[in-house]
């Protein structure tokens, strides 16, 4: 690999920026920003390559060597980003889901519209083969959209299972580790620990993620290696089938209330014509074209580079 430059690395920070950006909204993956800016079978190839051999090196004293076979400078660029992004964004997020939900969604619609597009060109050809790859992936995406959320659970063995899970669908394009937050019901106890800076639940959260993320990357750098379109395919539908999460006018029709909480717990998508309400229908669209433009910036960047 060509030596990189400190400008590389502000860029790899700023692309870990939107893998956390988009993290931190429920519905939209991280992993589908590293495809699409061109970073994902790095990262994919970095975390994979983490095994006894490499953590040996660092006990001996070996840092430098540690370092360079750990793709440090990356990591640290790329996670540093990530962090940074994810826990300021995610109040953000949280009070425009709250007080702006289709014009969020909309942004959002346009980025996965979009990343559909870059990610099913990545296959050379589509054959009978791939196409049911592509609908096991759409039926996968769509039926993790319609599970119920669980209710809150502060278990700190369950916050840890949770960290492990949804981290594995935070590298996934097209599954969102926030939204399986919000399935198992650990999101609330997550951004709560956030806000709180509750250091013990954080390390029990961050622990969970490592050893999810050092297990799943093992599997899906070999899936990558062995059956790359394959792999491709099957991610592709699951963005297709992530449309049903992502989709900007719906309508309620059961709430939960939690406290001074009120959550939507079941509600159905309806056309701009069918929504109660002020459907912002022309600001919507022009969110979905600027997250749709956004996706060729960054392919185009990550072209370039």
């Amino acid at each position: 690999m060509k030596a990189r430059k400190l400008i590389d690395y502000v860029l790899i920070t700023l692309k870990g920026m939107a893998m956390g950006a988009a993290d931190a909204v429920p519905g939209v993956s991280g992993g589908t920003i590293a495809l699409v800016s061109g970073i994902y079978e790095e990262l994919v190839q970095t975390i994979g390559n983490i095994n006894l051999g490499l953590i040996k090196l660092l006990f001996q004293g070996k840092f430098k060597e540690f370092w360079s076979k750990a793709n440090g400078n990356f990591i640290l660029a790329l996670g540093a980003g990530v962090l940074i992004s994810y826990v300021s964004f995610m109040k953000l997020a949280k009070y425009l889901l709250e007080h702006h939900p289709i014009l969020i969604w909309s942004f959002f619609l346009g980025l996965i519209v979009a990343s559909i597009w870059y990610l099913g060109k990545q296959i050379p050809k589509w054959n009978l083969a791939m196409i049911l790859f592509l609908i096991l992936g759409i039926g996968l995406g769509y039926y993790l959209t319609t599970l119920p959320s669980a209710e809150v659970n502060d278990n700190q063995v369950y916050f840890f299972v949770c960290a492990a899970i949804a981290i594995c669908a935070m590298i996934l394009p097209g599954i969102s580790g926030t939204f399986i937050l919000i399935l198992l019901g650990a999101y609330t106890t997550l951004s709560t620990a956030i806000a709180d800076v509750d250091v013990k639940k954080l390390l029990v959260f961050v622990s969970g993620a490592v050893i999810g993320l050092l297990s799943f990357s093992k599997v899906l750098k070999w899936l990558l290696s062995k059956y790359k379109f394959q792999t491709f395919a099957v991610l592709t539908g699951l963005i297709v089938g992530s449309i049903n999460q992502v989709w900007p006018w719906k309508k309620v029709l059961e709430t939960k209330t939690f406290g001074d909480k009120t959550v939507v717990v079941d509600d159905v998508n309806v056309w701009p014509s069918a929504f109660e309400g002020n459907s912002q229908l022309l600001p919507a669209i022009i969110l979905a074209i600027v997250g749709f433009s956004l996706i060729f910036i960054l392919e185009r960047t990550a072209s370039k580079k």
